[in-house]
């Protein structure tokens, strides 16, 4: 496993994160017991993952807890997030912490290492910096979190317009970002600010369902062509990554890309199958592609900021 430095946070973290939402939320969507969820976890630890992120609404904090119930506390990042908007926006404080609090429950410890604000889109930010983050700073001269950061809802924000706004006010240790191969826009909007600020970046969205599924990244591709934002003779645009790439598959080339992008920190991988989080830290931890190949890639998808990749 290789390891990074979180930006400014100094935490040393593994490069592959283990997600614990997402369609497989630890295999709880495939009925699998608190038990079995909770060993993907231990797993993950065994293979070299330090890093766990979850949220309020996975549903996945008591797995989390019963995983450190066996694990040294003290060699893991937990990433957790509060639901927002806020159920009750007129009692922030209260909510939040709440929140917080039960977190610490679920989880069985005393501290969060990231705590974010889930999920912020663009019209939302003001109300969060006003009436959140006070509440998280003040849960973190409490010893209760040790690092505030946000989120963005990339589905509805493909262009990463909260994130832009966000980061030149400098509140954030860490963001989390939707980047991958369709949708690179990240790399103009908001790497370049978190760099600059030595903000810590988590990347979700690396591979979603065109990447695991072949016949969707060939209608997503067949979509962009449509309209006009990709060029290809190809009905296979990107067949070549198979054969000139060195990639053993769509979603091994996938993470490959993302590992690799400058200011990314840690690459955000979920599973239900022990096999498959296997198969996704070999990838993540491979090398990365040939720099023509993923010159080719920077430059057919340029023009794309309006897709997450699912």
């Amino acid at each position: 496993m290789d390891y990074v430095t979180l930006g400014r946070t100094g935490l040393k973290v593994s490069v592959a994160g283990l997600g614990c939402g997402g369609p497989s939320r630890l295999g709880m969507r495939d009925g699998k017991s608190e038990e079995e969820c909770a060993g993907i976890i231990r797993r993950a630890f065994d293979l070299g993952v330090n890093f766990l992120d979850t949220a309020e609404v996975y549903g996945t904090e008591p797995v989390i807890g019963r995983a450190l119930a066996a694990l040294p506390r003290e060699k893991i990042v937990i990433s957790t997030k509060k639901k927002f908007p806020l159920d009750n926006p007129k009692d922030p404080a209260n909510e939040t912490r709440r929140s917080l609090e039960q977190s610490l429950r679920l989880m069985r410890t005393d501290y969060i290492d990231v705590y974010h604000i889930h999920g912020v889109e663009p019209q939302e930010y003001d109300y969060a910096v006003a009436n959140v983050l006070p509440v998280l700073v003040k849960l973190r001269e409490e010893g209760k979190i040790r690092f505030i950061a946000i989120s963005e809802a990339f589905v509805e924000d493909m262009t990463h317009a909260m994130l832009a706004r966000a980061l030149p006010e400098n509140h954030w240790d860490v963001i989390m970002a939707g980047f991958n191969i369709l949708n690179q826009s990240a790399r103009r909007a908001v790497f370049p600010k978190t760099l600059a600020a030595n903000v810590g970046t988590l990347i979700m969205f690396a591979v979603r369902r065109a990447f695991s599924q072949p016949k969707r990244l060939r209608e997503v591709c067949a979509d962009l062509k449509r309209r006009g934002l990709i060029e290809s003779a190809d009905d296979d645009p990107l067949g070549f990554l198979l054969k000139e790439g060195g990639a053993a598959s769509y979603v091994e080339a996938a993470y490959r890309f993302c590992r690799h992008e400058p200011g990314a920190h840690v690459i955000l991988t979920g599973t239900g199958s022990a096999e498959h989080l296997r198969q996704n830290i070999e990838s993540i931890n491979k090398p990365p592609l040939p720099e023509e190949v993923a010159k080719r890639l920077r430059e057919i998808f340029a023009r794309v900021d309006c897709v997450t990749g699912n």
